[in-house]
């Protein structure tokens, strides 16, 4: 009985010196870990993440993160259980790194948010540089007298303007940039990436802004300018209350355009 309490005293006592529970004892790493369920494909999200206080020596094979920074806008190749020790071989820096087959039943929009496609090219997408979780700008040129023919009178001449800003990529296609995964292989799941410039990007807005760029497409030439990560937004979780739902979209014709961005202001 009294090498029982002695045993079990010395266990308490051990656990407090080593940081309270950690598993594997001796000193302890803060690790970012899942605090829910991250399914396959998933793009990692701060409300994914937490950090805890682990030990033992896989701590000290470079493949843990610190920073829940570093894993946001990651790619899940696995389906990551909460409370696990996210490590970089569970993650990719693309989603077509991620085994094929995996896809989730839908995508992962906001309420009130819509996927469109749009075209993409070397010249008017950054030379490919644009990525899946990215967030990029789009410039419209063309004539003023497709805006505001009113100004055309005067001016005559063509026009440049930033008309959309933070437009986050969900998806890429149908070529699939050669990016590595986080772990740093060059193969997931067997397949090599394919290199080239992908020809569409798929992006997540409201269907409100759906229209506006449907008409800078057809009417105008675009071009994109990829955003500094520091300045990148948090995924939308909820509806934006200028447009919440589909059914908000009214239409639009240059009339609106002008008046949402004042081309013949300029």
């Amino acid at each position: 009985m009294l090498l029982a309490v002695l045993a079990g005293a010395g266990v308490f006592l051990l656990g407090n010196l080593t940081g309270g529970g950690a598993i594997g004892g001796g000193p302890t790493t803060t690790v970012v870990v899942a605090s829910q369920t991250i399914g396959v494909r998933h793009t990692i999200t701060t409300a994914d993440l937490a950090t805890d206080k682990v030990s033992g020596t896989f701590t000290s094979a470079n493949n843990v993160y610190t920073n829940k920074s570093d894993v946001v806008n990651l790619i899940a190749e696995i389906q990551i259980s909460k409370g696990s020790v996210i490590t970089s071989d569970m993650l990719a820096k693309d989603v077509g790194l991620v085994p094929a087959g995996a896809a989730p039943a839908y995508l992962p929009l906001a309420s009130g948010y819509v996927a469109m496609t749009i075209p993409t090219g070397e010249l008017q997408g950054v030379a490919g540089h644009i990525t899946l979780g990215d967030y990029f700008t789009v410039i419209a040129s063309g004539s003023i007298s497709v805006v505001a023919p009113a100004k055309a009178a005067t001016s005559g001449g063509v026009v440049s303007k930033t008309v959309f800003t933070n437009v986050r990529v969900i998806g890429l296609g149908p070529a699939t940039t050669n990016v590595q995964p986080a772990g740093g292989a060059t193969t997931v799941g067997g397949t090599a990436p394919i290199s080239g410039v992908v020809s569409s990007l798929t992006i997540e807005l409201t269907q409100c802004d759906a229209e506006y760029f449907t008409w800078f497409i057809n009417n105008m030439t675009l071009k994109y300018t990829v955003e500094s990560f520091h300045d990148y937004l948090t995924a939308p979780v909820a509806p934006d209350p200028t447009c919440p739902t589909v059914l908000s979209a009214q239409g639009v014709t240059n009339k609106q355009v002008d008046a949402r961005y004042h081309f013949s202001a300029l």
